[in-house]
C-alpha cells in the first residue's frame, strides 16, 4: 500500500530533478560559454544617463522622472485591460463604455504629452 503510493509521486520527482539540471544548466552555461573580453567601456558603471559615482546631490535631469511615471501610467492602463477583456462578457454594455471613458481619459492625457514635448529625448 505504502509503495504504491509513494510509486505516484515518482513522476513528480522526475520531473523536479529535470527542472533543476535545466536550471542548473542555464546558470552555469553563460559563465563558461561567454566571450570575454572587457575594456574600460564595458567595465564602467551606467545608470540613468550619468555616471554612478558622482555626486549624489547633482542635479538631476526631469526627464528620467517623466518617463519612468509615464511607463507607470500606460503600463496600468495595460493592467487595467486584460481583466476587463476577460470578464467582457458578464459585463455588459456598461462595462464597455466605462472602459472606453477610461481609455478615452487616457488617450487625452497622451496625446497633452506628446503635443507639450514629454516624449521627446532631444
Amino acid at each position: 500500500m505504502m509503495t504504491e503510493l509513494l510509486s505516484s509521486y515518482i513522476p513528480i520527482a522526475i520531473f523536479i530533478g529535470i527542472a533543476l539540471v535545466i536550471g542548473l544548466a542555464l546558470l552555469i552555461a553563460p559563465f563558461a560559454v561567454a566571450f570575454k573580453a572587457p575594456d574600460s567601456e564595458k567595465l564602467s558603471a551606467y545608470e540613468c544617463g550619468f555616471n554612478a559615482f558622482d555626486d549624489a546631490r547633482m542635479k538631476f535631469d526631469i526627464r528620467f522622472y517623466l518617463v519612468s511615471i509615464l511607463f507607470i501610467i500606460f503600463d496600468l492602463e495595460v493592467a487595467f485591460l486584460f481583466p476587463w477583456a476577460i470578464s467582457f462578457g458578464a459585463i455588459g454594455w456598461f462595462g464597455f463604455w466605462s472602459m472606453m471613458v477610461f481609455l478615452f481619459v487616457l488617450t487625452i492625457g497622451f496625446i497633452y504629452e506628446w503635443k507639450k514635448g514629454a516624449l521627446e529625448w532631444e
